[in-house]
C-alpha cells in the first residue's frame, strides 16, 4: 500500500462543507487517520485591476471537486469508500463505479494541481482576470513607469508580461511591464 491522491466528485458549492465533514470524521475517529492522510480544496487566486486598484480572490481551481491522500488498504477498502459517500453531497470517486476500487490520479496529475493552488512549492500561478491583446490601450499603475498611458505592443502570456509603447520625452519608447502592473482604458 502506498499514498495516492483520489478525487472525491461532490455537489459545485459544497466542496469546503464536506472537507469539514471530512476532517470531523477524521477527529472522531469515524475515518482511519492512517488511511485518509490529506484532504484539499484546491483554490488558485485571481487578480483583478479595476479602477486603478487591484482585487486578489480565490477561486476554486475544481469547482465541484476534493482531492483526498490516502492509504486505500487491499482489504476493507469499501468501508472506506462507503463512510466517505455517505456523506450528504458526496457523489462518488472520479472514473469509478460505487462497487469498484476508485483509481487514484498520477503523481504528475497531483502535483500539477497542488503547485497551480500554492499548496506545494513551485510556479504558483496568479491568474490575471483582464485579457490584453495587441493594440489595447492601457495605463501603467506600478513601477518607474507609473501614470504612462501606450499601446500594447507584444504580449508575453507565458512570463504574464506585455510590452507596452510608451511616449517618453517625446519618444516612442518600448516598456516591459507585468500584467498586474497595468490597467486597459475603455475606448
Amino acid at each position: 500500500m502506498s499514498k495516492s491522491w483520489y478525487i472525491v466528485q461532490t455537489y459545485t458549492g459544497y466542496e469546503k462543507k464536506i472537507e469539514k465533514t471530512l476532517r470531523q470524521k477524521l477527529e472522531d475517529g469515524s475515518l482511519d487517520s492512517a488511511v485518509v492522510s490529506d484532504i484539499k480544496v484546491p483554490q488558485e487566486e485571481v487578480v483583478e485591476i479595476k479602477d486603478g486598484k487591484k482585487k486578489a480572490r480565490k477561486n476554486l481551481l475544481l469547482p465541484g471537486y476534493i482531492m483526498m491522500e490516502m492509504d486505500l488498504p487491499d482489504i476493507g477498502w469499501k468501508a472506506v469508500c462507503s463512510a466517505i459517500r455517505s456523506i450528504q453531497g458526496v457523489t462518488g470517486f472520479v472514473s469509478t463505479k460505487p462497487n469498484e476500487r476508485p483509481r487514484p490520479i498520477s503523481t504528475d496529475e497531483a502535483k500539477n494541481i497542488l503547485q497551480k493552488s500554492g499548496d506545494i512549492k513551485g510556479d504558483k500561478a496568479v491568474r490575471i482576470k483582464q485579457i490584453y491583446s495587441v493594440g489595447d490601450q492601457v495605463k501603467i499603475n506600478e513601477g518607474p513607469f507609473a501614470s504612462f498611458s501606450g499601446a500594447v505592443e507584444e504580449v508575453y502570456a507565458d512570463k504574464a508580461k506585455l510590452r507596452v509603447m510608451v511616449q517618453i520625452f517625446g519618444r516612442a519608447t518600448p516598456v516591459e511591464v507585468d500584467l498586474t502592473q497595468v490597467e486597459k482604458l475603455v475606448q
